[in-house]
């Protein structure tokens, strides 16, 4: 390793730099050895409950997932993946175009998001279960376990 020594009336190359950022590079890993730096907090995780009807066989809409900034733009999207599927049907994760009036401070906005749909076997009745982690830029991350009843009523819900 060489290094440049600039002074008022010499300019000097050698290893007598070379070995001073040596011996700086050491005793800052040293320093750095005897006192760890405190590890960030770990994101909480918050687990939300939630409860959708849907007809057998047919598609419901079970999560939207947007981020939208107070100036009504989109922000970067939360990732979303499945943590424990449903035993009696399936989750279809969409991404598209999500419109919505009177959202926080927004009149009118089309934003980009993410919509969750779980749909159930044809001749299955009862109650289903899926639990998906959403993780928002933000880094907060929420458990979502979403609890279907199947074969109740016609059609399904909105959310």
């Amino acid at each position: 390793m060489r290094a440049t020594i600039d002074g008022p009336r010499t300019r000097r190359k050698g290893t007598i730099a070379a070995l001073a950022a040596c011996a700086m590079t050491a005793t800052l890993t040293a320093a750095a050895a005897q006192s760890p730096a405190p590890s960030p907090a770990p994101p909480s995780t918050a687990t939300v409950e939630r409860n959708a009807r849907a007809a057998a066989g047919k598609p419901v809409r079970v999560g939207v997932y947007v981020n939208v900034q107070p100036d009504c733009s989109s922000g970067p999207l939360p990732s979303i993946r499945l943590v424990s599927p449903p035993g009696n049907g399936t989750v279809q994760i969409k991404r598209g175009k999500i419109s919505a009036t009177n959202y926080k401070q927004c009149l009118a906005l089309e934003v980009p998001g993410f919509v969750a749909f779980y749909q159930s076997k044809a001749d299955f009745a009862g109650t289903d279960t899926v639990t998906l982690e959403v993780k928002f830029p933000q880094g907060r991350i929420e458990l979502q376990r979403i609890t279907v009843t199947v074969g109740v009523g016609p059609g399904g819900q909105k959310i």
